[in-house]
């Protein structure tokens, strides 16, 4: 699915985002060797995918702007999708980080909607490659849309992620928090997940915990292997574990770090955001799953203080 559609309207980039309309002047990605820096742009340019129901789509916008922040697109219906499709779009744009939501009117072409991110490259045709070369598997062949080109990929363990190209570059302010991809895999999985996005983003491993507090996927008493990777295209968390999970562990897809948890909830409840789990304290930091309106579940965390 398309992250980003855009066209000039005027002096003006009229935006298209999987999440929908959005003003934006033009610009250009900084120069840099796409090679070296993994065909990465920066983490503000990379989305969770979201998919709500139409009834569900304008409270489930509103009460993330309530929780984090930010601000939106302008709300459309498009076809964002190599097959006829037609969903609800609008981007929101957190401090914490970026999220493209849908909510389709039109039955949901296959296999979209298992895609968890979306990540800007700075070469399509060479960031597919690399990928392939790296051990992931295209999924969705590319296809082009009104200003650039798209392709999903999926990496060992059945990780499934969105990778999009502009014709025209957006240009989006810097993120106050770098959120994580939640990422669960098996023992089976991990070192060969690992393995193919560090080669393909050229990121590092920046931690690998074989005995992680059991506290962080639901489970106190126990312990699992943790592994934490930093690239351009931002953070992800590796969750290495048996699948033995309580609900909601596994049902989310991304981590937002926050300056106070404990006011974030509050803010999220008033807007109708559920706590499901926590807060609990492990790995340095406060945590908590939550709920929004139309069922997204996504983890908060902030730094615990002494």
């Amino acid at each position: 699915m398309r992250t980003f559609l855009s066209l000039k309207l005027s002096a003006l980039l009229f935006t298209f985002t999987v999440g929908g309309l959005f003003f934006l002047p033009a610009a250009t990605v900084a120069a840099q060797d796409p090679a070296a820096a993994g065909f990465s742009v920066g983490p503000q340019y990379d989305t969770t995918h979201v998919y709500v129901a139409p009834g569900d789509f304008n409270r489930f916008v509103s009460s993330l702007q309530a929780t984090f922040g930010g601000t939106t697109s302008k709300q459309g219906v498009f076809t964002v999708t190599p097959t006829p499709s037609k969903t609800m779009s609008q981007l929101v744009l957190t401090p914490a980080g970026t999220l493209s939501v849908f909510g389709f009117k039109t039955p949901v072409p296959w296999p979209f909607g298992a895609e968890r991110t979306g990540y800007l490259v700075t070469d399509m045709d060479a960031a597919v490659a690399a990928a392939r070369t790296a051990g992931a598997n295209v999924v969705v062949s590319t296809f082009p849309d009104p200003i650039g080109r798209d392709a999903v990929i999926q990496w060992p363990g059945g990780v499934n992620m969105q990778l999009y190209w502009h014709t025209t570059a957006p240009n989006y302010k810097p993120l106050q928090t770098v959120p994580e991809n939640r990422v669960y895999v098996s023992p089976d999985a991990a070192d060969a997940f690992v393995h193919s996005f560090v080669t393909f983003s050229h990121g590092k491993v920046v931690s690998d915990d074989a005995h992680a507090s059991g506290a962080e996927i639901g489970r106190p008493s126990d312990t699992f292997r943790r592994i934490r990777i930093e690239s351009g295209y931002g953070k992800i968390v590796v969750l290495v574990t048996d699948g033995h999970l309580p609900f909601p562990y596994g049902h989310e897809m991304t981590g937002y770090e926050v300056a106070d948890l404990a006011s974030t909830l509050a803010k999220g409840k008033a807007a109708g955001v559920q706590v499901l789990t926590g807060p609990y304290t492990a790995d340095g930091r406060n945590a908590a799953l939550v709920q929004f309106p139309g069922g997204y579940i996504a983890e908060i965390h902030a730094s615990a203080k002494p």
